[in-house]
């Protein structure tokens, strides 16, 4: 078949209105998609609020060592060290406020004791749990803190967000130290909002 330019002619300009429409349509695509992005309201996340947003140990505490812990709960008790077991969960609140403590309780027992910050969320699903599993002291409250001694024994049991001075003072007897009143009076030296340490 032989087609004369004319022909030629009519056959592409046949196809300009459909390229044009399809270009039209995308370029329409485009503008509504980005319109609705800048319309959709941000998913930003903070410490005082339940939005997840990632391990809260790392953002709030600056401390990503904690997560997992060194030693499971069987391997601590075997080895009669004091256990400090910390119940959280990455969208709350109180958990995210409470990581700077349990940061603090690392900086001044992290090599004497096991310190566990455990998730609810890998908690397993049973009946029953053991005295050498976590769920076990576990009591549906996050962040919930309990201190085992060397005798695997239940020292401390506090919910909610506990100060670190009360957990300090059980270690304390724990390790048999100096109450704070005898010791060294220290000093809170903050260095962003988040982190802070104790000094002379």
């Amino acid at each position: 078949m032989i087609f004369t330019c004319l022909e030629l002619k009519n056959i592409n300009n046949h196809n300009r209105p459909k390229q044009w429409l399809r270009l039209l349509t995308l370029a329409l695509f485009l503008f509504l998609t980005s319109l609705s992005w800048l319309w959709s309201a941000p998913a930003w996340a903070g410490i005082n609020d339940d939005t997840y947003e990632g391990n809260i140990f790392i953002l709030y505490a600056g401390n990503g060592s904690l997560v997992p812990p060194r030693l499971s709960l069987a391997e601590s008790l075997k080895r009669e060290m004091p256990t400090i077991l910390v119940y959280y969960v990455d969208d709350s609140k109180d958990c995210k406020q409470f990581s700077v403590v349990v940061s603090r309780i690392q900086e001044f027992y992290g090599r004497a004791a096991n310190i566990m910050p455990i998730s609810i969320d890998s908690l397993p699903l049973k009946a029953n749990h053991t005295p050498q599993e976590p769920g076990y002291y576990y009591e549906g409250t996050v962040p919930q803190t309990v201190i085992l001694n060397q005798e695997g024994k239940v020292v401390f049991n506090g919910k909610g967000q506990v100060k670190y001075e009360a957990i300090d003072d059980v270690l304390r007897e724990v390790f048999n130290l100096l109450p704070r009143s005898e010791s060294a009076e220290l000093k809170v030296r903050t260095f962003n909002e988040f982190n802070s340490e104790l000094v002379n």
